[in-house]
């Protein structure tokens, strides 16, 4: 007679009975993934599992993203954290950028001279006097001629020197003006006397390193009283004012401008010529 169990085998108490195979029953494990088809109550029994839960949570869409993720970054493929900062301006970026802005805005509420309809267009053609008066060609020839005209050895070695400091000073301007390149502010007219082929850029101010270089010359090299020493600061910084006023640098030009000519005159100490070395060079000359 057949046993019960055998017939009714879902209602024991073991283990569910999946099929049986030469009458032994085949128990399914439960660490191994079941199909869809698989009864409903073995589904649910493989959820409750300690081990099944670990190994869905280690295939969840969650981690997979995040080790796709990771696995871009590392390729090369996705965007990393330096490219990221890179995206940022840089905080020297930004503070030159205002400095610039704040350079411009100035310079062109400071340009009241540069036209004749300005609010001070009748000062221009003080300004322009003033803008003559610290060009090149006047002092680069006011120089020879006082070479030229010296009698005393002293006479000649300081007028040699300064010479030689307005060449340096004109040399220099124009390198870094080819090298910088910026354009001169809007509203300039160009009227100015004796222009080259670099004038048309506006770093540095040549006046200005001129002004600068050629008053320290005096105020060291001259005998000068009180008052002339005064009026020759006043006429340097005149000179820079004028180019702001007229429209003709930044404000930014004329202050580097200023810093570079202070520095020229400490070359030109540097490379002071002696009075022997004057007397070699005017023998050869001769």
């Amino acid at each position: 007679m057949p046993s019960p169990k055998a017939k009714n085998p879902g209602r024991s108490g073991g283990s569910p009975v999946l099929g049986s195979s030469n009458g032994r029953y085949e128990f399914m494990s439960l660490t191994k993934p079941l199909n869809r088809s698989s009864p409903p109550h073995l589904l649910q029994r493989q959820g409750s599992d300690p081990t099944t839960a670990r190994l869905r949570a280690s295939e969840s869409p969650t981690r997979r993203r995040g080790s796709s993720s990771s696995t871009g970054s590392a390729s090369g493929q996705g965007p990393s954290d330096e490219d990221g900062i890179r995206l940022n301006p840089s905080f020297i970026r930004v503070a030159l950028s205002s400095l610039l802005a704040i350079d411009l805005w100035l310079s062109k509420q400071l340009g009241v001279c540069a036209c004749e309809d300005s609010s001070w267009g009748s000062v221009r053609p003080l300004m322009k006097l003033i803008e003559i008066s610290g060009h090149g060609i006047p002092w680069l020839a006011g120089t020879a001629y006082c070479l030229y005209k010296s009698d005393s050895a002293a006479g000649q070695e300081v007028m040699l020197n300064l010479f030689m400091g307005l060449m340096l000073d004109l040399i220099l301007v124009t390198i870094v003006k080819a090298v910088v390149r910026r354009r001169r502010p809007a509203h300039n007219r160009m009227d100015m006397f004796a222009t080259f082929s670099v004038d048309r850029y506006s770093f540095p101010s040549g006046h200005s390193t001129r002004a600068a270089l050629c008053g320290r010359f005096l105020l060291a090299h001259l005998v000068l009283a009180a008052p002339l020493r005064v009026l020759v600061m006043l006429w340097a910084g005149l000179v820079g004012l004028s180019r702001v006023l007229l429209g003709r640098h930044n404000v930014t030009d004329v202050l580097f401008g200023f810093w570079m000519g202070y520095c020229q005159y400490n070359l030109v100490e540097m490379l002071w010529l002696s009075p022997q070395t004057l007397q070699g060079l005017l023998g050869q000359l001769a």
